[in-house]
C-alpha cells in the first residue's frame, strides 16, 4: 500500500514562462483552429490584451517542472503501472502569452478499491499568475496497480 501519511504533501512551486511561440505550438497541437489562440491582431480584435493560452494548457505546463511527476519518487512507484485516471480544470482567470504562472502541487487524496489492487492519488495543482492571481486548478486522479496485491 502506498504512505497515505503523504496526503497533504505539497511539492516544490515552480514558475513557467508562457511564451508566444508555445501558445501556438499547443493550439495547433490540440487542433483549435479559432485564430485568438495564434493571432496577435486576432486577440486583440477579441478584446483580449494578446495571444491567450487555449484551455487545457495547465496540464502542459506541470510538466514543466524539474521533475515530471514529483510522486512518483516520493511514493517509490513504478511507472510502468501507473496510469491517468481522471484530469478536471477550473478556471479563474486567463493565462496570456508573457505571463509567468507558478505551478504548485500537492496531495489531495489517497484511496484504494479492489482491496488496494488499484489505488487512486489525487493531485490539486493552482496557477497564478506574476499578480499573485489565482488563473486556474486542476484536479488529477492517477491510478497505480499494486504490484503487492495478488488475485486481480
Amino acid at each position: 500500500m502506498l504512505d497515505r501519511s503523504k496526503v497533504g504533501h505539497e511539492f516544490d512551486s515552480f514558475n513557467v514562462d508562457i511564451e508566444k511561440g508555445k501558445l501556438k505550438f499547443f493550439a495547433k497541437a490540440i487542433g483549435e483552429t479559432n485564430l485568438v489562440y495564434s493571432s496577435e491582431s486576432a486577440a486583440r480584435d477579441a478584446g483580449y490584451k494578446t495571444i491567450p493560452a487555449a484551455p487545457t494548457i495547465p496540464f502542459i505546463l506541470d510538466m514543466e517542472g524539474p521533475e515530471l511527476l514529483p510522486v512518483l519518487n516520493l511514493l517509490d512507484m513504478d511507472i510502468s503501472r501507473l496510469l491517468h485516471g481522471n484530469q478536471d480544470f477550473e478556471y479563474l482567470g486567463m493565462i496570456y502569452s508573457g505571463d509567468n504562472i507558478t505551478v504548485t502541487s500537492k496531495i489531495k487524496d489517497m484511496f484504494d478499491k479492489k482491496s488496494g489492487a488499484l489505488e487512486f492519488i489525487v493531485l490539486e495543482n493552482t496557477y497564478t499568475n506574476q499578480n499573485s492571481d489565482l488563473v486556474a486548478k486542476a484536479t488529477n486522479t492517477l491510478v497505480y496497480r499494486n504490484p503487492k496485491v495478488k488475485g486481480r
